[in-house]
């Protein structure tokens, strides 16, 4: 499968821990900048060279969305992971899988523990996310109550198999804080793909730093032309839908009306925002919107 055999020598079998006892590592890697370029080549037709450099045609592909030529680039990796966390993460069903079976081999004797000040609260705007952390005193005592717990089932497992229960049943009532271990290989674009959404801010905190890890201590160094532009047209890019588009307009053309200059504060913003959101007490896409807007200095931040 190797093609990539300058860094890869550094990188292969390199196990970049994450949270607590959790790894990622590079296994084996097809391809790095120039086959992405080679593959975009082939469809350009002859002569494309003339007209553009390797980096100049990576960052149009990327910037446009032309996606296959990154498939022709693959990167396997070996993970150990919490069960909680890999459900998320086996839910990107663009990759080839072969996990740690816990039917044929001994559970992994790891699971990831939360330490006190980690505990985090649900959030009150987002149903599947968490807010700030909970107090000091009461994460003590949950971390005290989930070692206890990790310790009892621990046991029990154990005891089912000196019992001679069969492993396929013993592991029942394993918690999903048990760490598994996959081999996970996937092509670049898929990856990539995974990484924006995994690496975002509204990911569960867990898995983005598996998938901050797999960034940019793996990808980075293999793929450093396309990580580039990665972050440049997707990580840190903004997505401006038709009605984010409306709103500024009408922004605008308010501000030349009436001479006000960005940023604009909130009165502003509710008379521009779309006739859809008005009616609307609770409206993510409003706040989306707005939140844009703060990002590009039209608007003023919440609160000032």
């Amino acid at each position: 499968m190797t093609t990539n055999s300058g860094p890869i020598d550094q990188l292969r079998w390199e196990k970049f821990p994450v949270l607590d006892d959790g790894f990622v590592c590079l296994v084996d890697c097809m391809g790095d900048d120039s086959s992405i370029v080679q593959a975009a080549r082939v469809s350009y037709g002859a002569g494309t060279k003339k007209v553009s450099d390797d980096r100049t045609l990576i960052r149009y592909l990327l910037r446009h969305r032309h996606t296959t030529p990154f498939e022709m680039a693959e990167v396997k990796l070996l993970v150990r992971v919490p069960m909680d966390c890999w459900r998320q993460w086996i839910r990107h069903r663009t990759a080839n899988v072969n996990e740690y079976s816990t039917r044929y081999s001994v559970a992994i004797d790891s699971a990831q523990t939360t330490p006190p000040d980690q505990w985090r609260a649900q959030s009150d705007v987002n149903r599947q996310g968490s807010g700030g952390s909970l107090p000091a005193d009461v994460g003590k005592q949950l971390t005290a109550s989930e070692q206890e717990f990790q310790q009892a089932a621990a046991q029990l497992y154990s005891d089912r198999l000196e019992t001679g229960v069969a492993r396929e049943q013993a592991r029942k009532d394993l918690p999903l804080c048990t760490y598994t271990e996959a081999y996970w290989k996937i092509d670049l674009h898929n990856l990539l793909h995974f990484l924006s959404l995994r690496m975002d801010t509204h990911a569960q905190r867990e898995i983005r730093q598996y998938a901050a890890t797999i960034g940019e201590k793996i990808v980075q160094p293999l793929f450093p032309v396309v990580w580039e532009a990665f972050n440049d047209y997707r990580r840190e890019a903004m997505f401006l839908s038709r009605l984010d588009v409306g709103v500024i307009e009408r922004l605008t053309t308010h501000a030349r009306d009436t001479g006000a200059a960005p940023p604009y504060g909130d009165e502003a913003f509710l008379m521009a925002q779309d006739p859809a959101w008005a009616e609307l007490k609770r409206c993510r896409e409003r706040d989306e919107c707005r939140a844009k807007l703060v990002r590009m200095g039209l608007m003023t931040a919440p609160g000032e």
